[in-house]
């Protein structure tokens, strides 16, 4: 059996540091005016610090019993004095210290290889102090990137850099992060930046590391684009030109052509010229941007779906096939009139919440899949007893499976004379292609797609069941 009295040594540890009798190192910490020399012993420093073993290996050699003495100008003698209870009595007390003293505490603990200090300080500093890193974001972010055993305060810095970034980028001059940090940021899926303020930033930062450049790249000679081809060639590949729309690839991409690698460039024209051209399986998808207030959907919740509608709503392109790797298209907010599995799965409740209001989007999950169909309704539902056909050029319909963009099917309507179907029964009903029918019923009990009159077969015919319904009506933001 073996007990542990570590209290009582960490005591008499703590009792050796204060005492003047038994001291063979003198250590002068801090610059002038904030100078101190203090007495220590040199076997305690060797073990418990790597940096300080180094530091006197060869004074050792050559002490002859005399008091060596060493210099520690970059650390102040109030966090000299932390360090030393930590090294003497494994003690770290950081009350009544400030912020700033913590992160100066922090840099001397990496200095002197404290590594277990190093941990706690940064973890310590993430959980409870992240607000006033975040006020003092610049400072912070030097402080991490001038060691690299700072891993996670370096993260940090990168995580916050991707969640606010032009917040971020304006409280400090970002074309000071060096080229490892800025690599670290552009290559996240989460970054939160359209796709064209990242290219740009990164122009601005390659001009910054080229200060004799002007900023007009038709000014610029052969040189000076394999210059800055060369400064940019470990960033470029991390760029999605693929998610830019034909005006911004056209004003903001094409003039720096010289900068990418021809196929790419040409990749990248035909996908804006030619919508049937493939894409090739290495692009990039688009970043992963965070938009809220957009659609509150149990169903549609991916907004790559809803980009995809919204560009069809808008007639912007018709079956490209690089639309899922455009950056999202989002002018729209969806506002939820019903959802089945709340408001109930009858004609009666979905004429009464959705009769006369126009441009209506509908979504419906598939019972026992990851299927959505659906369908979009320009003009406005109605209840009629016997049964009325709706004329529109407008609406369409549509299938996703396994909440993928890149394999839907989008449907327009080929007879626009019976684009919709009003009847006292029925709930959305596109054509009679999208049926959803109370027969003799209060409750939806005829449920099936057949190709009629709408030009693509978006999945099997027959019938299906419905695990949820929802119905939004667009409105322009």
């Amino acid at each position: 059996m073996s007990i542990q009295f570590f209290s009582k040594l960490s005591q008499n540890y703590i009792e050796l540091l204060e005492d003047d009798e038994y001291y063979d190192i003198t250590i002068e910490v801090g610059e002038e005016p904030n100078v101190k020399i203090i007495r220590a012993h040199m076997n305690i420093l060797c073990h418990r610090s790597p940096y300080l073993r180094r530091a006197l290996a060869t004074k050792k050699a050559s002490k002859n019993n005399v008091i060596v003495h060493i210099n520690l100008p970059e650390i102040s003698p109030e966090v000299f004095q932390i360090i030393l209870k930590y090294i003497y009595g494994g003690i770290l007390s950081l009350n009544h210290q400030n912020n700033l003293d913590i992160l100066k505490l922090l840099s001397a603990a990496d200095e002197l290889l404290l590594q277990e200090v190093v941990e706690y300080l940064q973890a310590y500093l993430i959980e409870y102090k992240s607000e006033w890193m975040e006020q003092h974001f610049e400072l912070i972010h030097r402080t991490s990137f001038q060691s690299n055993s700072l891993l996670e305060l370096q993260q940090f810095c990168i995580d916050l850099l991707a969640n606010s970034p032009e917040k971020l980028f304006k409280s400090f001059d970002f074309t000071l992060l060096s080229e490892k940090s800025l690599i670290q940021l552009i290559k996240r899926d989460d970054l939160q930046m359209k796709e064209i303020e990242v290219w740009e930033h990164l122009l601005k930062w390659g001009l910054a590391q080229n200060p004799t450049f002007l900023s007009d790249p038709n000014a610029w000679s052969d040189n000076d684009f394999k210059t800055m081809k060369n400064t940019l060639q470990h960033c470029l590949p991390l760029i999605r030109f693929f998610s830019l729309s034909s005006k911004d690839f056209l004003r903001k991409v094409h003039p720096y052509k010289k900068l990418l690698n021809h196929q790419l460039y040409k990749n990248l024209l035909n996908s804006h010229l030619d919508p049937d051209s493939e894409p090739t399986d290495d692009i990039l998808l688009p970043r992963s941007i965070k938009i809220y207030g957009i659609i509150d959907s149990k169903i549609g919740n991916n907004l790559n779906i809803i980009s995809t509608i919204s560009r069809r709503i808008d007639k912007m392109v018709i079956n490209n096939k690089f639309d899922h790797l455009r950056e999202l298209y989002l002018p729209y907010k969806f506002q939820l009139l019903l959802r089945g599995s709340r408001d109930g799965f009858t004609p009666k409740i979905f004429h009464e919440l959705c009769d006369n209001k126009p441009n209506t989007v509908i979504f419906i999950k598939v019972k026992r899949t990851e299927e959505i169909l659906g369908g979009y309704n320009p003009i406005i539902w109605k209840s009629h007893g016997s049964g009325l056909w709706a004329k529109t050029k407008d609406s369409f319909i549509f299938s996703f499976k396994n909440n993928n963009v890149k394999d839907g099917i989008i449907s327009d309507i080929e007879d626009t004379d019976r684009a919709l179907w009003y009847n006292s029964s029925a709930g959305p009903f596109f054509g009679y292609d999208i049926i959803i029918y109370a027969h003799n019923s209060l409750h939806y009990n005829d449920i099936r797609y057949e190709q009629h009159y709408y030009e693509k077969k978006i999945r099997n015919e027959g019938q299906f069941g419905i695990e949820d319904f929802e119905v939004f009506q667009i409105i322009k933001k």
